[in-house]
């Protein structure tokens, strides 16, 4: 012991008030969870009630899933109408997305697009990091689609889907497709992609004989429109954004 009474205060704030303010359980259930192994720092379990991190680097998660320590990134999902562009300001006067971003004060971008003809689930966020993961194809996130088209759409051609079909930018299959139902001279398909090319659900029905008449993406990843109507927006859940920040992290881990 010295007589020296500057000694540095310890950097960073307790895991269990962090993960407290961050509104996971008590700091009493929280500290419970740090001694039965249930949190990771950066990956690795932690087990000492007095671990100190820094909210602003450091990755959390509680059972597998992440948690959201910074408080200032913000994550809306919106269902976007037909007739919008997906670009925050259009240089031709379109209508576009500022219209929905004006109740947050941060700025929000929208990640990756939807044609304007096309509605449905579209992210809003001011996390970069988070937003590449989800918008470059290398990270092979899912998409699912709802396409009206017109024909009737047969067995064989929703087999043609999943075995694969040649473009012009190159060959292209659907992780699963499946035939809703058909009604008339038209028929309702899912299909799920991860791919992130242009236009490419039109692309692919057009080229199996049944345009395309009306087309909704309907999930992005762990995210589900659910009962959101068209033209609304609203912040993601905590258990949303833990699978949406779970997701990011796994795969930017996996491309690293």
């Amino acid at each position: 012991m010295t007589g020296d009474d500057t000694t540095p205060a310890p950097e960073g704030i307790r895991l269990q008030k962090a993960l407290a303010n961050a509104g996971v359980a008590s700091r009493r259930v929280i500290e419970q969870y740090i001694v039965e192994g249930r949190i990771r720092v950066n990956g690795r379990t932690v087990t000492e009630l007095g671990t100190r991190i820094d909210p602003e680097n450091d990755l959390i998660d509680v059972d597998g899933t992440a948690v959201q320590l910074d408080v200032s990134k913000r994550y809306v999902m919106l269902n976007k109408p037909t007739g919008v562009v997906s670009t925050m300001k259009d240089e031709n006067g379109r209508p576009d997305l500022r219209r929905f971003t004006k109740d947050w004060p941060e700025r929000l971008y929208n990640v990756g697009r939807l044609d304007a003809e096309t509605s449905g689930l579209l992210i809003l966020t001011n996390d970069g990091d988070l937003a590449h993961v989800l918008a470059h194809p290398s990270f092979g996130v899912t998409k699912v689609y709802i396409a009206k088209v017109e024909g009737r759409v047969t067995a064989q051609t929703i087999a043609t889907l999943t075995r694969g079909i040649e473009l012009e930018d190159g060959p292209i299959a659907a992780d699963k497709a499946r035939l809703l139902g058909s009604s008339g001279d038209s028929s309702l398909v899912e299909l799920t992609l991860h791919s992130g090319r242009n236009r490419i659900v039109r692309r692919m029905m057009a080229a199996v004989g049944h345009p395309v008449i009306d087309l909704v993406r309907r999930q992005f990843g762990p995210l589900h429109l659910g009962t959101l109507p068209v033209g609304k927006a609203r912040e993601l859940t905590k258990i949303e954004r833990g699978a949406l920040l779970t997701l990011s992290r796994q795969d930017s881990r996996e491309n690293e």
